[in-house]
């Protein structure tokens, strides 16, 4: 197990450039599999869970070719579909959560596909019903193994139909969508996750050649089409690779520049920072982030305490909040950070409180943050990553505090985040892995 060992202190200075976004990514990729034809995508990000995914890929018969640093091409025209059956494949997506969206692009192209449970992050309960029975709706049967722990899903034939999610899920919705455009007839689907990833999910199917209306908002509308075509697609920055970086900067007290962020598809993520006290700028498509030794957090307009919650897009990404929530802790002021999506992702506060932080956790879903203002810095610590976001939240807190850190199980990290050590030690950190 790898560990990061962080020298505490150092400002940053100069540009860095966010990397493809990683949940686009993970539903892009499977997407692939609805063609036989070449599908080439750039901006793929290096990190542990897409290339997992594109090993799995590779696995069931998928040709892939890497045409440059960050552009690969897929081919599915010669898919093994005894593989997902195998106990390698089955072992594989247990580690894997974005490997749940194969099942909706096998079902579509292949009438079947087996899924165990998925795994990623332990943030608390991630249920499943609305993958299954969005496709379930449009036709398929789920039958559960008990004895292998896995999901067999079978159907003869898909067709179209209306339906309203039980919740905006991200993946359930590209998983639905993915099933749908080779269904026969019509499918409306209603409370449809709508957030960038999803709308460019669905571009790039259109550029397939698939029939889908209603894109960006939460009623999509899908022409079911026999068969799609190849395509070329291009992925979007990573919002929460962006917000991480505006994070560092405000916790180091740093001037940096975040290049070429797209401006347009970051929704209310400025505004949060902004509420926290946070000065930034928009330049063309980049963001800059000035030096700023003081940040006052906001409070509303009946001089309530200022809360910072998840939603839904357009509302505030849950991937954000434990980033949000280390960076009020240098801020001068109070804030209720509110996670309603997951139970247990405000579960690594206790190694802030460690470090000198002054939060109350409330209850699994709330905590309350008193700012520092930059009067008293963390103390460097030792500590494990829980998680992707609790990592890289772990990350920032450790870069501000006097002293040295030890974070252990760096692999969380590295699932979401490309040689970020290297890139950040590019710009004034000091970071080592070891």
């Amino acid at each position: 197990m790898a560990s990061f060992i962080i020298e505490g202190g150092h400002k940053l200075k100069g540009e860095i450039v966010p990397q493809g976004a990683k949940n686009e990514a993970l539903q892009v990729i499977c997407a692939t599999v609805l063609t036989d034809e070449a599908v080439t995508i750039k901006n793929i990000p290096d990190i542990l869970d897409v290339n997992n995914l594109i090993q799995l890929m590779m696995d069931m018969g998928v040709k892939v070719s890497k045409n440059g640093a960050d552009t690969y091409t897929f081919q599915a025209d010669n898919i093994d579909m005894k593989y997902p059956e195998s106990d390698d494949f089955l072992t594989k997506c247990t580690k894997l959560r974005g490997s749940i969206m194969l099942v909706g692009p096998l079902v579509a192209r292949f009438g079947k596909a087996i899924t165990p449970k998925p795994g990623g992050d332990k943030i608390g309960r991630r249920r499943l019903d609305t993958h299954f029975l969005g496709i379930e709706a449009l036709g398929a049967e789920f039958k559960y193994e008990k004895t292998r722990g896995i999901y067999k899903i079978n159907a003869k034939e898909l067709n179209g139909c209306r339906m309203l999610l039980d919740e905006a899920s991200v993946t359930g919705t590209a998983n639905i969508i993915m099933a749908a455009v080779l269904a026969k007839g019509k499918t409306v689907i209603y409370n449809a996750a709508c957030e960038p990833y999803i709308q460019q999910l669905c571009r790039m199917l259109n550029g397939m050649g698939a029939k889908i209306s209603g894109i960006a908002s939460n009623l999509l509308t899908i022409e079911g089409v026999k068969t799609l075509k190849g395509t070329t697609h291009t992925i979007l920055p990573d919002m929460i690779e962006v917000g991480s970086f505006i994070g560092m900067a405000a916790m180091t007290a740093s001037e940096i520049t975040i290049k070429n962020v797209s401006y347009e598809n970051l929704g209310i993520i400025p505004q949060s920072f902004r509420r926290l006290g946070i000065k930034l700028e928009q330049c063309n498509d980049d963001i800059v982030v000035p030096e700023q030794h003081n940040y006052q957090i906001e409070s509303f307009i009946d001089g309530s305490i200022m809360t910072i919650a998840d939603a839904p897009w357009p509302g505030l990404t849950p991937d954000l909040l434990s980033v949000m929530l280390v960076v009020a802790t240098q801020a001068n002021g109070s804030v209720l950070i509110h996670q309603k999506m997951f139970e247990s992702r405000l579960f690594f506060v206790d190694k802030l409180i460690d470090m000198g932080a002054q939060i109350i956790l409330c209850d699994p879903h709330r905590a309350v943050v008193i700012g520092h203002n930059h009067r008293m810095q963390l103390m460097g610590g030792n500590m494990t990553s829980p998680d992707i976001r609790a990592g890289i939240a772990l990350l920032i807190a450790a870069m501000s505090a006097d002293g040295t850190s030890r974070i252990h199980n760096i692999e969380q990290i590295d699932r979401g985040y490309q040689n970020i050590e290297q890139r950040l030690n590019g710009i004034g950190a000091r970071i080592t892995r070891i």
